[in-house]
């Protein structure tokens, strides 16, 4: 399991080279909640962002990630239905639990490297709230509802 906060900024690289093909900038997410990409950025003063699916990822290390090669790395011919931080970002989204209950604001996921499968949320109420409580983690079953305004979850009992 993984954290998109652990993720970021990672380097990808080549196995076959060892070269270097960009850092990972963000995750690519579905509708359905789950991680269908990393988001990777390479060059120098103009950046470009490509996507790597998360199947294409040979291997999660915690200095860098490994690719079989650049041809995963796939020009994005169209915005994600939903990133973590960019662009229809659900980082500061409020999470509510189906019953109505409003558990937090999104701070990171959770998430099964190997298939993109959300397990869980970090939440935060705030700087000073944390500081006093620590951020707390939701653990969620099923897909998520994405909307605008909130994010809805089913919480996993303990």
């Amino acid at each position: 399991m993984r954290t998109f906060s652990r993720l970021k900024g990672l380097p990808v690289f080549e196995l076959a080279s060892g070269q270097k093909l960009g850092e990972v900038c963000d995750v690519s997410i579905s509708s359905n909640g789950t991680v269908v990409g990393l988001l990777v950025q390479r060059g120098g003063f103009i950046k470009k962002t490509f996507q790597v699916k998360i199947g294409e990822v040979a291997s999660f290390g915690s200095d860098g990630l490994m690719v079989k090669d650049q041809s995963v790395l796939q020009r994005l011919e169209a915005e994600p239905e939903y990133t973590f931080e960019q662009k229809e970002g659900l980082a500061g989204k409020i999470l509510l639990s189906r019953d109505g209950e409003q558990l937090g604001l999104l701070n990171d996921v959770y998430f099964m490297e190997e298939l993109g499968t959300i397990v869980g949320y970090e939440l935060t109420d705030g700087f000073f709230s944390d500081i006093m409580n620590g951020k707390r983690v939701v653990k969620t079953t099923g897909p998520p509802a994405i909307g605008k305004d909130a994010i809805i979850v089913t919480v996993k009992q303990r």
